[in-house]
């Protein structure tokens, strides 16, 4: 497996992954998948705006992509990210949510962000919060039945992992 930049090429990739977790998951509380277009015109966003957006592939072939963007817009936030993870059905249970997470997480604080949170789906959803846990985050909390998706209502489980230098200091303007 390698791991790389997303660029604007492996959309259609990401997107097929991303609809197959929209479709028939959990961890999203989106209904309907969003178009290539729509999933193009996010990852402009996110990496116009230097959060990092990585691939995994095997045999030239993505399997895999994560990226890290804004937890919240407003100023105070700008050193926290929230990290997404989606794995392609056929690529699960082989560490491939893991060496994502673990490179995105380097990627962040190469950057300086200072936390990162994971807004997982579900909070029957073991796999991830099983990655998470075992990438260094911790549950934060549990927002009962804050979701409405396959006629179930879904909870939230935030998690929360230090970055560098995490609140030990504050960094320079």
């Amino acid at each position: 497996m390698q791991l790389r930049a997303a660029t604007s090429a492996d959309i259609a990739a990401i997107q097929a992954i991303y609809a197959h977790h929209v479709l028939h998951g959990l961890a999203s509380f989106e209904i309907e998948p969003p178009s290539a277009a729509e999933m193009h015109r996010r990852f402009e966003s996110l990496t116009g705006d230097g959060y990092p957006y990585l691939v995994a592939t095997v045999d030239g072939s993505i399997v895999g992509y994560a990226y890290a963007g804004a937890y919240r817009s407003r100023p105070a936030y700008r050193y926290t990210v929230e990290d997404s993870v989606y794995v392609a059905p056929a690529a699960t249970g082989r560490g491939t949510g893991r060496q994502l997470l673990s490179r995105l997480i380097d990627e962040c604080e190469r950057r300086g962000y200072r936390q990162m949170l994971a807004v997982i789906g579900d909070s029957a959803n073991a796999a991830s919060i099983e990655l998470h846990r075992g990438c260094g985050f911790t549950v934060s909390g549990t927002l009962r039945s804050v979701g409405l998706k396959f006629g179930r209502w879904i909870d939230s489980v935030i998690m929360q992992r230090s970055l560098g230098e995490s609140d030990r200091t504050v960094p320079r303007a």
